[in-house]
C-alpha cells in the first residue's frame, strides 16, 4: 500500500475556508460557520494542526484548544481527514504531531468527547493513548437527555495522561493502519 505525500503545519488564516468545505466533506461531522472555521485557523492555531496534500490542497485537520481552567490539557475538538486519505494513518499521525508539539508548551494530558457509536473516532485515540504510552479514562461530560433535548448522542469525555514531550520512534506501515 502506498500513502500519499502530506505535509503537516500549523494552520493559517488561508485555512479557514478550506476547512470549511473539509468538514462538510467529512459527515457526520458537525459544521460550523466558516467564520468559526476562520477562527480556529488563527486564534486557535497553536493548538491546531492542518494536512495539505502535494497540490496545497487541505485534506486533513484537527482542531482543539486548552480549556482556561486546564491549560495543561489539549482538548481536541475535531478531526477532520479527507475520504480520499482515510485508512492510510493520517488522523494518527495528526494527532501525535500535535501531541509532540503542544506538549513542549507543557500540556500533558489529552482530551476528547466521542459519542458512544463512534467506533472509529474510539480506535483513533485508543491508538493514540497506546503510543504515547499513556492511561485513560472516560467518564459521560454531556448527556442526551440533559444537554441536548434527545437530539444528539451522549458524549463520553476521554481524558489521558500524564505525558511528557514524547520523543516518539518513527510510525510504521502497521501502526498507521486505522479506521478513521
Amino acid at each position: 500500500m502506498s500513502f500519499a505525500p502530506v505535509t503537516l503545519r500549523r494552520p493559517t488564516d488561508g485555512d479557514g475556508y478550506p476547512l470549511h468545505q473539509l468538514v462538510a466533506r467529512c459527515q457526520p461531522l458537525d459544521t460550523n460557520s466558516a467564520y468559526c472555521n476562520l477562527l480556529q485557523c488563527t486564534d486557535f492555531a497553536d493548538t491546531a494542526i492542518a494536512a495539505e496534500n502535494a497540490d496545497g490542497q487541505l485534506v486533513g485537520f484537527i482542531s482543539g484548544y486548552r480549556p482556561p481552567s486546564r491549560p495543561d490539557t489539549l482538548f481536541v475538538w475535531q478531526v477532520a481527514v479527507d475520504a480520499s486519505l482515510r485508512g492510510q494513518g493520517l488522523a494518527l499521525r495528526m494527532l501525535l504531531a500535535l501531541t509532540e508539539r503542544v506538549a513542549a508548551q507543557g500540556v500533558r494530558f489529552l482530551e476528547t468527547t466521542i459519542s458512544p457509536d463512534n467506533g472509529a473516532s474510539q480506535a483513533l485515540f485508543k491508538r493514540a493513548f497506546a503510543r504515547l504510552g499513556i492511561d485513560y479514562e472516560t467518564r459521560t461530560l454531556f448527556s442526551r437527555a440533559a444537554h441536548f433535548a434527545g437530539q444528539h448522542e451522549d458524549e463520553v469525555l476521554y481524558r489521558a495522561g500524564p505525558f511528557h514531550a514524547p520523543v516518539l520512534p518513527p510510525l510504521s506501515k502497521e501502526s498507521l493502519k486505522e479506521t478513521a
